[in-house]
């Protein structure tokens, strides 16, 4: 399956577009990343105004957000995008439904409302569309390197909806975004998002981390139980900050680099086993050649295994791409990710 770009790029990042005024949509701002990446924008002497889309009532003056005008709307509601992203020059799409499950009203938002935002932005005549992917997308497959580049092909998942649903939009946005020249394709790829606002921080660790959630959720709600010891298999995790994820959406925003898909993730990795430690049990590490053969074979079974095949293989990105072309770095590793999120309690919905 082809990928937003199977251009890797090469050399170091470009002079950043001096570029002023910027009229930028976003799509989801008040989810994860919509709230780490607005304070940035609101401070950025390059952004003008910025639109806010969702169907939730939201007041940006409660943040002190000035340069946000907020529209109820729905992505599913092509003639909603239409007017809200007149005179955009930029647009964010963030809005992805994530726990709702496989179903055909979330399959609706998150395949066609994207194609929505995507030709709404183009019929504004939007100059950059930038789209929050997934190390999803790569799918759990056996022949995945450990470093997958950006030139290494997006494919579905086997069983898991949401990383079947990223895989098959980077396919059809790249469609999209080959008849649209005009238009640049911005896609990036983060690993697991955590950090202080993170909304649906507890989910997404009691997914692919789901052996640990039971003692993240009574940590964050400041109850201290006594350390337990559980037994975890040696697999590497890539864990991003939501401050990290913000500054390279940022980046896009306002056109560093050249469009297509960035790989973004801490240099560092971590283990579960490091996990574990940090939400406060003791992790007894095994080979985890063992437990990605028995998770395999669990895919393949009927049983509803959900968010287990993320751990049926490893993966793990090369983020080479964005630091010299975006000129984009961690400041986070995984680690502090972690500790960030379960220091603010989180917020889950």
């Amino acid at each position: 399956m082809s990928t937003a770009s199977d251009s890797e790029g090469s050399g170091n990042a470009p002079a950043m577009a001096a570029e002023r005024d910027l009229t930028v949509a976003i799509t989801g701002p008040t989810g994860t990343f919509g709230s780490a990446l607005l304070p940035l924008l609101e401070a950025d002497e390059r952004v003008k105004r910025i639109v806010g889309v969702a169907r939730r009532p939201f007041d940006p003056a409660e943040h002190g957000w000035t340069k946000m005008q907020y529209r109820r709307g729905d992505v599913r509601d092509p003639e909603a995008l239409k007017e809200a992203f007149a005179g955009a020059d930029v647009v964010v799409h963030l809005a992805f439904a994530i726990f709702g499950g496989d179903t055909p009203e979330s399959r609706e938002i998150n395949i066609q409302g994207t194609l929505n935002t995507f030709q709404a932005a183009a019929a504004a005549g939007a100059r950059r569309f930038v789209y929050a992917s997934s190390i999803a997308a790569y799918g759990f497959h056996r022949d995945n390197p450990v470093g997958m580049k950006e030139t290494w092909p997006t494919r579905p998942a086997h069983r898991l909806f949401y990383a079947r649903e990223k895989a098959e939009l980077e396919s059809a946005l790249a469609a999209e975004a080959a008849a649209t020249p005009d238009l640049g394709l911005y896609v990036l790829r983060p690993p697991i998002v955590l950090g202080p606002h993170a909304v649906g921080a507890k989910e997404m660790i009691s997914g692919p981390l789901a052996p640990f959630a039971r003692r993240l959720q009574e940590l964050m709600l400041r109850r201290s139980p006594l350390p337990l010891p559980v037994v975890v298999p040696d697999i590497p995790l890539q864990i991003i900050h939501e401050h990290d994820v913000a500054t390279a959406l940022q980046l896009c925003v306002v056109g560093a680099g050249s469009p297509g898909a960035y790989n973004i993730a801490p240099e560092q990795v971590v283990t579960l086993g490091e996990v574990a430690r940090e939400i406060g049990l003791i992790p007894i590490s095994f080979s985890s050649r063992p437990w990605y053969a028995a998770s395999r074979r669990l895919v393949a079974t009927r049983l509803p295994v959900g968010w287990l095949e993320t751990l049926s293989h490893p993966s793990v990105m090369d983020t080479t791409r964005a630091r010299t072309e975006l000129g984009w770095s961690a400041t986070y590793t995984g680690r502090e990710a972690i500790r960030e999120t379960l220091r603010s309690g989180g917020t889950a919905s």
